[in-house]
């Protein structure tokens, strides 16, 4: 019998004990947790991500603004922007919406922001220790909400064969990190990996994160594993991940859905490292 991971239930949880910290941040400090998000243009997906965000941090007692920029705006300008927000002591976390516009590069961008106080952890520092198997100031939202999502089933990492499908930035390369730091044997698989299926069918975890609806189905996944569903997919009314939910749970101990899986924790992580970030400036 497969069991459904409720992301939604966790990161509820989580949610109250993150409140619980702004809490007692302002009655030693008196310092509220300010998260800025930049979202440059108007990307529809990126604006309702925006709005959960800000509502997510009103919820948990934080303070959020959303500064809307043109998508005509020049990378020289957008940087200024951040620049300004790195010196603001009132400001402890700083998000720039991805993906921008053609004609801005997201590494450089990403790479203006203050390294405490990128909450996205996509900073080149933050990377780096991640990747020397130090610990950052800040990690990636998604992949550690893949880790929490993982660790709430009871689930022994170390040993176990993990794939991990998708090579991206943002999900692929930190969550293998992580599950690395897990003592999990870990593949990342791509576009040019050959038998995708007979690679994953090897993996007591799965991890789909490359964003090609119902790419894996039953008869690829190993009986009893554990499957984190990061794909987000819009197949014309109805919002579907990489995992072809139905086929898959037949053989799957642990199952996310999507939506309701690994959404939640994303927010629910960026309002963790806002918590934290406020709480590293105001130890200085």
């Amino acid at each position: 019998m497969v069991t459904v991971i409720d992301g939604k239930a966790l990161a509820r949880k989580m949610r109250g004990e993150i409140a619980e910290g702004v809490a007692r941040l302002k009655a030693k400090t008196g310092i509220t947790p300010r998260l800025v998000v930049v979202l440059v243009g108007d990307d529809p997906a990126s604006i309702v991500y925006v709005r959960n965000k800000e509502k997510g941090a009103a919820e948990l007692g934080m303070s959020s603004e959303t500064r809307r920029l043109p998508s005509s705006i020049k990378q020289d300008s957008l940087i200024e922007i951040i620049k300004e927000l790195n010196s603001d002591g009132l400001v402890h976390g700083i998000l720039v919406q991805l993906p921008l516009p053609k004609g801005i590069s997201e590494n450089e961008v990403v790479a203006a922001i203050s390294p405490e106080k990128d909450v996205d952890g996509l900073h080149p520092l933050n990377m780096g220790k991640l990747l020397r198997g130090e610990e950052p100031l800040h990690l990636p939202c998604t992949a550690q909400g893949v880790i929490e999502l993982l660790l709430s089933t009871g689930i022994e990492l170390k040993g176990k064969e993990a794939v991990v499908v998708g090579r991206s930035n943002i999900v692929g390369k930190p969550v293998a990190l992580l599950l690395l730091q897990k003592h999990a044997t870990v593949t990342i698989c791509h576009s040019r990996t050959r038998d995708l299926g007979g690679v994953i069918k090897r993996g007591d975890i799965i991890v789909a994160a490359v964003g090609s609806p119902g790419l894996i189905h039953g008869d690829m996944i190993k009986q009893g594993a554990a499957i984190v569903d990061v794909g987000t997919n819009r197949v014309g009314e109805k919002l579907v991940g990489d995992v072809d939910f139905e086929s898959a749970r037949e053989r799957a101990g642990f199952i996310t859905p999507v939506p309701g899986g690994v959404g939640p924790m994303t927010i629910t992580m960026l309002l963790q490292n806002t918590l934290r970030a406020a709480e590293l400036l105001s130890s200085k």
